[in-house]
């Protein structure tokens, strides 16, 4: 099963990427689309700059699952209303990052709720929270 990840610049996308594919974590900045496998990771520019959204609409023509991430430090959103109409007949689900830290995971949930997005899972790096049940979503079974 194919996934899309698109967040901002730093929310967690190549982290959560990593952690699918039982990579070692280290921070690289995704600089353009990625094709790892399943899983296609989206540079953060292409969500901050609304001349990029044509780049995430097609790049989603062979996706079945998205998922929109959304840090639990920020203290806004960058995802228009209904930003999911986008995508339109995709499944789309929202990732709460980095709960693990000084966050407002309530604040996170109302703006994937806002961006049209119905169905939330938090999670961080180092517990890997709701990682098995991403995994079972995707069908992707390593070692935990």
């Amino acid at each position: 099963m194919k996934v899309m990840l698109i967040g901002r610049t730093g929310c967690g996308k190549t982290t959560l990427a990593q952690i699918l594919n039982d990579e070692v974590i280290e921070y690289r900045k995704t600089q353009m689309i990625l094709y790892e496998g399943e899983i296609i990771d989206t540079p953060g520019e292409y969500l901050e700059n609304r001349n990029y959204y044509r780049a995430l609409s097609v790049a989603s023509g062979d996706v079945d699952i998205i998922f929109m991430l959304q840090s639990a430090e920020d203290k806004e959103s960058l995802y228009p209303p209904n930003f999911t109409e986008m995508f339109h007949g995709k499944t789309i689900y929202g990732i709460i990052t980095k709960t693990d830290l000084n966050s407002n995971i309530e604040r996170a949930s109302k703006f994937l709720k806002y961006s049209g997005v119905e169905k939330i899972y938090a999670i961080n790096s180092s517990e890997k929270a709701n990682i098995k049940e991403i995994r079972k979503l995707l069908k992707i079974s390593h070692s935990e």
